[in-house]
């Protein structure tokens, strides 16, 4: 049974294909577009469909539309109808108003005929509308590899709820209960991402920021917009105002919103960290009820706000589940395998226990290809006998190095294949990755790759969990660790740990090891390869990117170039 999935409801657009219930392929739009999120997200956008990832999952698979079984949409237009309430506190035309919810449910009922059309054939009863947290949940739930387990969402909203409570078990999830807008912990983030001067997607810097504050300073005045209680969080709407542009209310709270040319202040830094605190609390307070629905003992993990890598460790420690699973694309792009999985096991009885938990699932390149990209760029590529050993030895002195090997990671996070590599030990190179490559700002921290086998000596790692591989975890470095590797810890002297088996990447494992015979750390400085833009995807955007920043060398598969 081969299904294919596509989110395009909001942003962060993408498309998967499931064959008998095994992940194939999943990528994000942005990747082939080069414009972040791919699209603007509106209730005019709907029917902007990831169509370069569509191409992609078919061709992956030496599949045509008349070979599907099944096409998934992660959202459904008859819930939204039935469960939405429009907002008083909205923009005319757009999302919460009567006339915005008006083209945004004509947009999603042109779906099915958006893709018919696209795809050059009428699927009829074989389309199928998936609600939009369910394919949050079924992101997470089917490739755990648990039978039974919680399944928590978190996210700025789906069809009308922000948080979903449910329950998993062979082949079917059951909602158990949901938290509707207005109280929604991801439309907070990117509310306050706004004031503080970044963008709505910007919740990673803020909670970068985070690190160097004091939650004390804002934490009674932020009770007031979001209400901590026993279980359950509230947020205030008429101090929100989710859907205004405006920040009266916050202001009376915070003071004046940060302009994004203005200095970043003690004032910022403690408004983030109250957030993160208070987003700590909150989570906990929703485990801590969705066990006590659920009776289950293992747990996963899916929506936006599981991208917070701080509240995922505070939650994955807090001994309320024995089990925590975050899929690698929690967000609104991994709803596309989401919905995929949600229909295949609506059409099965069989439940695959396997782990699918290969997060290299987008496009790779053949030899022919890189050598091209290379030619067409006007330069001459070496070609290596040991990539893995040449680059460890480039980072080990001090060479930042692009490393594009095998197939796209899928998610937002770089995890081998498509990573900017340096030194940890080098207390220098962070500000030179900010300032002279990644050309952002100089407070956001970087992460290690570490081999999975040393990780335990070098972090606290807590407990143990599937999702170390995903860089979804904040933890302490040791206490006699930390002068030895100055340029992955943060403020707090935490790190956004990658754990790297061998049996999942073996070529970046063996670079790892290179870098760890020839200098005694196992671990090396990974971020995302690019610069300013969506992670890179072809040979062609990795020379591209290169040629425009201060990276020392460029390998992709064994071919490479030095500046």
């Amino acid at each position: 049974m081969r299904i294919l999935g596509i989110n395009s409801a909001y942003h962060e657009s993408s498309a998967s294909l499931v064959i008998d219930g095994k992940i194939i392929a999943a990528v994000e739009e942005e990747r082939f577009t080069r414009k972040k999120h791919a699209k603007e997200a509106s209730v005019t956008s709907p029917t902007e469909l990831p169509e370069n990832s569509i191409r992609f999952c078919l061709a992956h698979a030496g599949l045509t539309a008349a070979d599907l079984d099944g096409v998934a949409y992660s959202f459904d237009p008859s819930m939204r109808q039935q469960e939405f309430e429009l907002d008083s506190l909205s923009q005319p035309g757009d999302w919460g108003s009567a006339e915005g919810e008006k083209i945004f449910l004509s947009e999603l009922r042109q779906i099915p005929k958006a893709i018919d059309q696209f795809l050059g054939r009428h699927f009829g009863d074989q389309f199928s509308f998936v609600p939009h947290h369910i394919a949050h949940a079924a992101s997470s739930f089917y490739p755990s590899g648990f039978d039974q387990a919680a399944i928590l969402v978190v996210d700025g909203i789906g069809e009308a709820g922000c948080t979903l409570f449910a329950h998993g078990k062979g082949t079917h999830i059951a909602t158990l209960d949901q938290i509707y807008y207005p109280h929604s912990l991801g439309f907070l983030w990117e509310k306050l991402s706004k004031y503080l001067g970044f963008s709505e997607y910007d919740a990673c810097k803020v909670m970068g920021l985070a690190a160097y504050g004091d939650p004390a300073v804002f934490r009674e005045d932020f009770q007031k917009l979001l209400h901590l209680n026993e279980g359950r969080y509230q947020v205030d709407p008429a101090i929100a105002c989710f859907r205004l542009p405006d920040f009266g209310q916050l202001e009376k709270l915070f003071g004046v919103a940060r302009s994004d040319h203005e200095p970043i202040t003690d004032r910022h830094y403690d408004l983030a960290a109250a957030l993160q605190e208070a987003t700590d609390q909150a989570i906990l307070g929703l485990a801590r009820e969705l066990r006590a629905l659920s009776g289950a003992d293992n747990l996963c993990y899916a929506g936006g706000v599981a991208l917070n890598c701080v509240s995922n460790s505070v939650l994955k420690d807090s001994g309320i589940f024995s089990n925590i699973y975050i899929p690698t694309a929690p967000h609104d792009s991994g709803t596309a395998v989401g919905a995929a999985l949600h229909h295949y096991y609506s059409h099965s009885d069989i439940r695959l226990l396997h782990v699918d938990s290969n997060p290299y699932l987008g496009p790779k390149f053949s030899d022919v290809d890189i050598v091209k990209a290379f030619q067409e760029a006007g330069l001459q590529a070496k070609q290596s006998n040991n990539p893995a050993h040449d680059v460890a030895n480039m980072i080990a002195d001090g060479k930042i190095v692009a490393w594009f090997q095998g197939r796209m990671e899928f998610g937002p996070r770089a995890l081998g294949n498509r990573s900017l590599l340096a030194d940890p030990r080098n207390p220098l190179i962070r500000e030179v990755l900010n300032v002279k490559v990644k050309h952002r700002e100089e407070f956001r921290p970087f992460a290690p790759s570490v081999l999975a086998e040393e990780a335990a000596d070098w972090f606290e790692l807590g407990q143990d969990s599937l999702s170390h591989q995903y860089m979804l975890f904040t933890c302490p470095a040791k206490q006699d660790r930390r002068k030895m590797i100055p340029a992955i810890l943060h403020k707090d002297d935490s790190a956004r740990v990658q754990m790297v088996r061998k049996e999942s990447n073996p070529e970046f494992h063996a670079l790892i090891s290179h870098f760890f015979d020839k200098t005694g750390v196992p671990l090396v400085l990974n971020t995302s390869f690019n610069d300013s833009e969506p992670i890179v995807c072809t040979p062609s955007d990795a020379i591209k990117t290169f040629q425009g920043t201060a990276i020392d060398a460029l390998f992709i598969g064994d071919r490479f170039v030095t500046r």
